[in-house]
């Protein structure tokens, strides 16, 4: 049986429904990164991106080009840190919301 919307839809849906699914998925995105898994952090940030903002905002915002940013976050880009705390910085701030790392180990 076939389904009848793709994930990345589905995706799309709920983060245009869910302002708890947006915080979550952003965060799981730079704690991907955070733990050294950048290739899932990168495919959720494209994700977050795709289903909030998007692309071409984004770059407006952050007087880039969409493509450039595209690229950034494809499975084969590698991103300077420096562009991507600026791309979290500002969805961050869209989101109104503050990330912090705290150290668990005791």
């Amino acid at each position: 049986m076939a389904l009848t919307k793709s994930f990345n839809e589905t995706v799309r849906a709920k983060l245009q429904q869910s302002p708890a699914f947006r915080k979550a998925l952003l965060r799981e995105a730079v704690s991907a990164m955070l733990s050294g898994d950048l290739d899932t952090g990168k495919s959720l940030l494209r994700k977050y991106i795709n289903g909030t903002v998007g692309f071409m905002q984004l770059g407006t915002d952050l007087t880039r080009s969409p493509k450039a940013l595209m690229r950034m976050l494809s499975p084969a880009g590698n991103p300077q840190a420096k562009n991507l705390f600026e791309i979290v910085a500002h969805l961050q701030k869209l989101e109104g919301t503050i990330l912090e790392v705290i150290d668990t180990a005791a």
